[in-house]
C-alpha cells in the first residue's frame, strides 16, 4: 500500500474516469489494461451487475487476480460462459453490447481510429496488431470509449489508416455509412477527458484532470481542439476508489500506479 493515498498517478485518474462510463446493468465488451481495470472498479462499485465481455468468448467472469490479457486463465473463474471468440463478436452483432473500450495508435477529430499501419499500407514504417474485435466493437456497439495517452503522434489531424469508424467524415456520415452503433462518446486521456460535439461530431475537451490547462492538452493534440461551453475540472478519487486500485484490483502496480504524478 503507498503511504500517500491522495498522490493519485494520471493511470489512477484514468481508470476512475473509464469505470464511470459502465452503467449499472450494461454488457460490456472489455479489452487487456486499463479498460480491465476500469471494469473491475465500476463492478466493485456503482455498476455491480454490470455484465463483462472479453474477446476470447469468456463471459462475466469474477476473478480473484487481475488478468494479463483476454485469454488468461484466471479470467474463466465465477465466468457464465466460456464459449469463444465467436460468441463473443456474435453478442456485437446483435446489439447486445452497451459500451467497448478501445485503445489506439492513431485517432483524428471525429473518433476514427489507426491500429494497422504507421506509413503505406504496402510500405509500411510500423506494422501495428491491427483491429481484432476493434472495428466490430466501434461499429456495432451502443457506444464506444477510447483510452489513450496524449501525444501528438496519436492525436493526429487525419488518420494514416482507417481501421475502426468514429464518426468518420463529420455530422451524418455513421448513419450514412450503415453503422447501427452510437459511435464514440468519451476519450480518456492523461490530462483530460475529451467528447465529442453533438453539431459538429468533432472532440473536444469537457473535463481537465486537476492542475492541467487547456493550452497543455492543445499542446499535445496535432489539430485545433475546443472546449466545451461547460469545462469543468475532474474531481480527485476519493480514497475507498484509491484502495480498491491500489490494494484490491491491481496491489502489484501491473496497469495503474507507475506512471509520473
Amino acid at each position: 500500500m503507498r503511504s500517500a493515498m491522495t498522490d493519485v498517478s494520471r493511470d489512477e485518474y484514468m481508470a476512475v474516469a473509464a469505470s464511470r462510463e459502465i452503467r449499472d446493468g450494461d454488457t460490456a465488451f472489455i479489452g487487456t489494461g486499463l479498460p480491465m481495470v476500469a471494469a473491475y472498479l465500476a463492478k466493485a462499485t456503482h455498476a455491480p451487475r454490470v455484465n463483462l465481455v472479453f474477446e476470447s468468448g469468456i463471459i462475466d467472469p469474477q476473478p480473484v487476480d487481475l488478468a494479463t490479457g483476454v485469454g488468461d486463465y484466471r479470467l474463466v473463474h465465477g465466468s457464465t460462459k466460456v464459449a469463444g471468440t465467436f460468441y463473443a463478436l456474435s453478442l456485437l452483432q446483435q446489439a447486445k453490447v452497451d459500451i467497448g473500450f478501445l485503445g489506439t495508435a492513431e485517432i483524428d477529430p471525429y473518433g476514427n481510429l489507426n491500429s494497422t499501419v504507421i506509413g503505406p499500407y504496402d510500405r509500411p514504417r510500423v506494422r501495428l496488431p491491427g483491429s481484432g474485435g476493434a472495428n466490430d466493437i466501434a461499429s456495432m456497439a451502443k457506444r464506444f470509449v477510447v483510452i489513450a495517452r496524449l501525444d501528438r503522434k496519436r492525436f493526429v489531424e487525419k488518420v494514416q489508416y482507417l481501421t475502426t469508424p468514429g464518426f468518420l467524415t463529420g455530422p451524418g456520415a455513421r448513419e450514412a455509412a450503415g453503422l447501427p452503433g452510437a459511435g464514440p462518446v468519451r476519450v480518456i486521456s492523461d490530462r483530460a477527458i475529451l467528447g465529442f460535439d453533438p453539431a459538429s461530431r468533432r472532440m473536444r475537451v469537457e473535463r481537465l484532470y486537476p492542475g492541467a490547462t487547456l493550452a497543455e492538452v492543445q499542446e499535445h493534440i496535432a489539430f485545433p481542439i475546443d472546449a466545451a461551453p461547460t469545462l469543468e475540472i475532474e474531481p480527485e478519487p476519493d480514497l475507498h476508489l484509491l484502495r480498491l486500485l491500489r490494494d484490491v484490483i491491481d496491489p502489484d502496480g501491473v496497469y495503474v500506479g507507475r506512471d509520473e504524478r
